[in-house]
């Protein structure tokens, strides 16, 4: 078995304590367990601040190295905690382990899981708690996987211990049809596919890394989203035949940290589009939407959008392109947001984009970009918009009623 339990979970002492008793009573059914953990509360943030107080472009194999000491400070005191109640556990870091990633800094990629240290411990009846969020490189520098990191750092471990399942302990119960606070009429699913849940991380919603799930679904990894403050069935994520998914949409979901670039004027011509995005690609700097509008004056402006974390360097690096190019000017705006619709019914179900539109529409909320993949529609709005036109959304499509009672019943983990 392998649990994740997030930062909320991990907080302060009482919530460490109770995570112990949750791993040791899991432990005591017999079953060998790994247990990675996150950084305590909101340590990451204030690690984070702590180093643009000192730098205003810290260098990121630094931050790598700052920011893998939060997770150090929980998987110790979660094994103290656990050896307070007579079971036997051992903390190790990402290095310790062997999690092997690429030299990355900041979005590291996982290349390979030794799990030689992790299997001797288990055979000596050990609980083995594992620093999330880290690993390191050829270099044996520390490098770190990105936001949310913890949840690749379970599937992995559980794809390379081949665990009975993997369980994401969270401070909510489950993967619901829109962010509850937003959408109190939301439902818990009892189910939803890796490519559903892919696409609904990849857009917003922040119950798992959207590359945690990549890796499950590669793995046939069955991940449980569960909450750490109840016992409740929370949501499975797991393979599921096209037969079975009758659903059209299974959720709503909004990102906030979007900002949009626009490129104005650009010579119409071959190759144009890739000298600007292969520059942002060499810096690591992930692109989403993208439209291109061709003019009468054989010039065109392009459009894309990138996370607000990224915009400074994006900047930089689309005026030194647009100049270059001779383009006329580079615009940007971060008030923006992106709200989607997710569903793999959508694939035969006609109208599915139109009655998003509507309901838009109808709230007075114009659209910037539209985006759409086979199991998904994006579109970008004002950011002062973006609650209400997720309730309506919501509502347009009746998800309300997606609750655990209307889906078909989960396959066992």
């Amino acid at each position: 078995m392998v649990q994740k339990y997030g930062g909320s979970s991990v907080a302060d002492p009482d919530r460490i304590r109770r995570v112990a008793q949750r791993v040791v009573a899991t432990h005591r059914t017999g079953k060998p367990v790994v247990v990675v953990v996150s950084a305590m509360g909101d340590t990451t943030d204030h690690l984070i601040e702590l180093a643009h107080q000192i730098s205003a472009r810290p260098p990121k194999r630094e931050m790598d190295m700052l920011l893998s000491t939060g997770e150090q400070v929980s998987i110790a005191l979660l094994a103290m905690a656990i050896q307070e109640l007579g079971e036997e556990a051992i903390s190790l870091t990402g290095a310790q382990v062997g999690i092997r990633t690429d030299s990355t800094h900041m979005k590291a990629r996982i290349q390979e899981v030794r799990t030689e240290r992790i299997l001797r411990e288990l055979e000596q009846g050990r609980i083995v708690i594992v620093a999330g969020f880290q690993g390191i490189d050829e270099l044996n520098d520390i490098t770190t996987l990105g936001r949310g990191g913890s949840d690749t750092t379970a599937v992995a471990l559980a794809a390379a211990l081949q665990a009975e399942r993997c369980e994401i302990y969270t401070d909510v119960d489950g993967v619901y049809t829109a962010d509850p606070r937003v959408v109190p009429e939301a439902a818990r699913l009892e189910w939803v596919a890796y490519g559903e849940m892919l696409e609904l991380a990849s857009l917003g919603a922040v119950v798992l890394q959207p590359r945690a799930v990549e890796y499950a679904a590669q793995y046939g990894v069955v991940l449980r989203v569960r909450s750490s403050f109840s016992d409740g069935p929370g949501t499975e994520v797991r393979e599921v035949s096209p037969m079975e998914n009758a659903r059209v949409v299974v959720g709503v979901t909004y990102d906030r940290n979007v900002a949009k670039v626009v490129v104005v004027d650009v010579p119409d011509r071959p190759g144009v589009a890739h000298q600007l995005f292969d520059a942002l690609a060499r810096e690591e700097i992930n692109v989403d939407m993208i439209v291109q509008t061709t003019k009468a004056q054989q010039v065109t402006d392009v459009l894309f959008t990138v996370t607000r974390d990224d915009l400074p360097r994006a900047l930089e690096i689309t005026d030194e392109v647009a100049r270059k190019l001779g383009a006329t000017a580079v615009h940007h705006d971060a008030s923006v947001a992106k709200v989607s619709i997710v569903g793999a019914g959508m694939m035969s179900h006609p109208g599915v984009a139109a009655r998003m539109f509507g309901a838009l529409g109808e709230a007075g909320i114009n659209i910037h970009v539209i985006s759409t993949s086979e199991i998904k529609v994006s579109c970008l709005i004002d950011e002062v918009h973006v609650e209400e036109a997720v309730r309506r959304v919501h509502r347009a499509f009746h998800l309300d009623q997606l609750g655990s009672a209307a889906a078909p019943k989960a396959s066992q983990a």
